[in-house]
């Protein structure tokens, strides 16, 4: 099990990574004339353009998500602890997002969206924090160590958009709130995308040395018998 475990999970996670990422793009690219994205919020686009790429794409996220968490952890990679809880707070948090949708725009919360912009929060900073935190592990690991910076840099960004987007949401009364979440976004999934990119390498590097190591073994009992 731990086997299938590492050897598929990089690939999950790397593909459910591109399917969000081109799926939402791709929703948002000949948006509807009335819908501002510049000032809507991913989910509150979401509602209003009810196709269910945007839910799709976040729910696939959040699947893609624990299936890098579990190649992580099956790979000896140094996220046990904090980091782990809050990658996994991070998952659940974008597939209940998906899963429960927030009010259309103009109408007031009622419980479901109260609970979609609760979970929207919490997968907001979970995935920025638990990146700061990676960040020493990673640096002191020779295996990730390679991508320690980027994961700092795009860690920082993240946290810098955390800032700015809560500003936006309270006084500055919602100007570019769009923009702001959407670049956000994009620092958290280019975190993702490196930490199941290096995962992704680490995987295929062993099984290529288990490929060339395989017949030179053999060989070496054959000489022997």
């Amino acid at each position: 099990m731990t086997a299938a475990v590492k050897r598929l999970s990089p690939w999950i996670a790397c593909a459910a990574i591109l399917f969000s990422v081109v799926a939402v793009v791709a929703g948002q690219l000949v948006p509807d004339q009335r819908l501002d994205l510049v000032n809507i919020t991913v989910s509150e686009y979401a509602v209003a353009d009810r196709g269910g790429v945007t839910e799709t794409a976040m729910a696939v996220l959040g699947i893609g998500s624990l299936a890098l968490l579990l190649g992580l952890r099956a790979s000896g990679a140094p996220v046990r602890g904090w980091p782990e809880r809050l990658l996994m707070v991070w998952s659940g948090a974008l597939v209940v997002a998906a899963a429960v949708p927030t009010t259309p725009i103009g109408q007031d919360l009622d419980l479901t969206a109260q609970i979609h912009r609760c979970a929207s929060v919490a997968a907001f900073v979970s995935l920025p924090a638990a990146g700061a935190l990676l960040v020493p592990r990673l640096a002191s690991d020779a295996r990730w160590k390679p991508v320690a910076r980027a994961v700092e840099w795009v860690s920082l960004a993240g946290g810098f958009g955390l800032l700015a987007i809560t500003y936006v949401a309270l006084p500055g009364e919602r100007v570019m709130i769009g923009l702001v979440e959407r670049l956000l976004l994009g620092a958290e999934v280019a975190l993702l995308a490196v930490l199941a990119g290096r995962l992704l390498v680490l995987t295929w590097q062993r099984s290529t040395r288990k490929a060339i190591n395989f017949p030179t073994y053999h060989g070496f009992i054959a000489s022997r018998s």
